[in-house]
């Protein structure tokens, strides 16, 4: 039987006369259109110096590239929004390119943040630490760093050069005694007075120069530092101050790439290979490497570099501040569109270069190397991924390889801080931005009931997906689930997807041998007998992984909720009562339990608490019984 729906789309017109009808509204102006399928869906997304002229281009019957004229034969209707300049619409356009992601576009796909270090000004004694997020924090900001081991990797050398404190301030508030980071000579012990305040602003003063690259002055105080402690016969001093100046060098010399004519700027090299695009990013900040991250852009077959090239720039600095300069390995097509765009948001000149010769050439050969392997070896692992996915296929009885393998797990302890998880499998492996985590809500659930709690974490899944994507079309059902039990599991789950309306999803359980070794794996599915793998079968290998893969997340997450648990107390509900108070309060009493049998008298006691917040105290705890 025929869908109604589906033949009503069929009826829908599409293509080149579809788009030649839009030309008698629209005008000369900049702005940017959108053109959308039978369906309503975004198939790509544009910008414009002059809409009627580019939207002219698009009703032309022929000429086109075999990716432009697919997008064209897709057209069912167009949206524009005309902005006052291009640049305007330069930015509009990559915003609503990240926002919808349209098919034919090319799209950065990684979006994470980057992060920072920062010296904290809160203190008399400042503190350095990694910064991810919005710098709400009062101090001073270095980076971006490309990874949080580049950033770690930073703040190690920074203690073993400037022996500054990472501790927190409550920690350093508290102690009575050096600790473990003075012993191994990473800090100065400020804390208990081993250096003086104005010594230690002093070293704090050297490691913002560092962060700026002023490396040589701080190199020549130290060694007329150590100079003046030999004459003296400090030796002691002397040879810690030896070991600075070690220090300093080896961080100068293990940072790989140190450009002596590029302070600032990021190099951004594209590599581009069957069908597919590597991008490698290296960040370089006063004079130093702070790391490199690559990206995997989606592209078509027929994209052209410069397309790509000017895709990802505007996608990768949509949310992010951009440096002085980008430093390229292609030309774009709009470079004085973008460096104006880039320009506006930080406020100060950014500079595009396409660089010939010299340093920058020799960056950008360096990035573009990287760039090339990364993507070798990136091709190699889809490779192999597909292969993997075919063995899945033929291993279960799947009519065709998987593209998306949702894997189920659950995590407690006796039935408290219980959480469920699930991982996703993909053609291009773990795809760790689709992980989902579940806090077990149910409150008739009894603790350790792994079958109410799977039935929850399934019933909340696909409920939000028949919600969100009724159709199938968006690419988050799954292929096939893995469930960690036996058949009793896997007829379980059958019926909670039964009750749910979808019986269409393989479902294979995968449960221990009788000697519940790795290897011994018995695989489940409903009706059949179970059956095993070789033991040397790839595909049970990755079956391994990636129930390994869900049991790591669950209890990854199982502890962080109970970590977050740690230090909860009964006084975090009552009204006025805040963090100084509360660690007021607990430093009075010595616990909660005290708190809540205190009289009123001895509350009113506590440095902080005023008479009125005594009595919300006293009463919170007593209406309560």
């Amino acid at each position: 039987m025929t869908d109604s729906r589906d033949t009503h789309l069929e009826d829908v017109p599409t293509g080149h006369p579809v788009i030649q009808g839009y030309l008698k509204t629209l005008d000369t102006s900049p702005g940017v259109y959108r053109m959308l399928d039978a369906e309503s869906r975004v198939l790509y997304v544009g910008k414009a110096r002059n809409l009627r002229a580019r939207v002219g281009n698009y009703a032309r019957p022929s000429g086109h590239s075999p990716r432009i004229a697919r997008m064209i034969s897709n057209t069912a209707s167009m949206m524009f929004l005309t902005t006052r300049t291009e640049t305007e619409a330069l930015l509009l356009e990559q915003n609503l390119i990240k926002q919808l992601k349209p098919k034919f576009n090319v799209l950065l796909r990684d979006d994470k943040s980057f992060p920072n270090i920062l010296v904290t000004a809160d203190h008399d004694f400042p503190q350095i630490k990694k910064h991810r997020g919005a710098k709400k924090e009062k101090g001073s900001y270095y980076g971006p760093f490309a990874s949080a081991g580049a950033v770690n990797r930073t703040l190690n050398q920074l203690q073993r050069v400037f022996l500054l404190r990472d501790c927190s301030n409550a920690m350093f508030d508290s102690r009575t005694r050096p600790c473990l980071q003075y012993q191994i000579k990473r800090c100065s012990a400020p804390c208990v007075g081993k250096i003086a305040a104005d010594e230690y602003r002093q070293t704090v003063r050297d490691a913002e120069k560092f962060l700026t690259g002023k490396t040589t002055d701080i190199q020549a105080r130290l060694a007329a530092q150590m100079a003046a402690a030999s004459e003296a016969m400090e030796f002691e001093r002397a040879a810690a101050l030896r070991d600075r100046i070690k220090a300093l060098t080896q961080v100068q010399t293990a940072q790989g790439i140190n450009p002596k004519g590029v302070s600032e700027a990021d190099i951004i090299a594209l590599h581009m290979e069957g069908g597919q695009a590597c991008v490698q990013v290296f960040f370089i900040r006063a004079n130093q490497n702070w790391g490199n991250r690559d990206y995997y852009p989606r592209v078509g077959a027929d994209v052209d570099a410069a397309e790509v090239l000017e895709a990802f720039v505007g996608q990768f600095y949509d949310t992010r501040e951009p440096p002085r300069q980008l430093i390229l390995s292609n030309d774009i097509e709009n470079s004085d569109l973008m460096a104006d765009a880039l320009t506006g948001k930080l406020g100060r000149k950014v500079e595009l270069v396409v660089p010939r010769r010299g340093e920058k050439a020799e960056l950008i050969d360096s990035a573009l190397r990287n760039a090339r392997e990364s993507l070798a070896r990136k091709m190699a692992e889809t490779a192999t991924q597909a292969r993997l996915m075919k063995g899945v296929a033929e291993a279960f009885d799947l009519p065709k390889p998987p593209e998306r393998i949702e894997v189920y797990d659950n995590s407690h302890i006796q039935g408290a801080f219980a959480v469920g998880a699930m991982i996703v499998a993909g053609s291009e492996g773990f795809m760790k931005n689709q992980y989902r985590k579940f806090n077990i809500r149910g409150e008739d659930l009894t603790p350790g009931d792994d079958f109410g709690m799977m039935k929850e974490v399934l019933t909340r899944r696909f409920k939000r997906l028949k919600k969100e994507d009724p159709d199938r079309k968006e690419g988050h059902w799954p292929d096939l689930l893995l469930i960690d039990g036996g058949s009793g599991q896997v007829s379980a789950v059958r019926q909670i997807m039964r009750d749910f309306g979808v019986d269409d999803i393989p479902m294979v359980g995968v449960a221990k041998g009788l000697d519940r070794d790795a290897g011994k794996e018995e695989f489940h599915r409903t009706g059949q007998r179970p059956f095993a793998l070789r033991h040397n079968d790839p595909v049970l290998y990755f079956v391994q992984r990636m129930r390994d893969e869900a049991h790591r997340f669950a209890i990854g997450t199982h502890r962080a909720k109970r970590a977050k648990s740690v230090g909860v107390t009964p006084l975090d509900n009552v009204p006025g009562v805040g963090a100084a108070r509360k660690r007021a309060l607990l430093a009075h009493f010595g616990s909660a339990k005290a708190v809540s049998r205190a009289n009123l008298s001895d509350l009113k006691a506590v440095e902080g608490v005023s008479g009125a917040l005594a009595e919300k105290i006293y009463d919170y705890f007593h209406e309560r019984g």
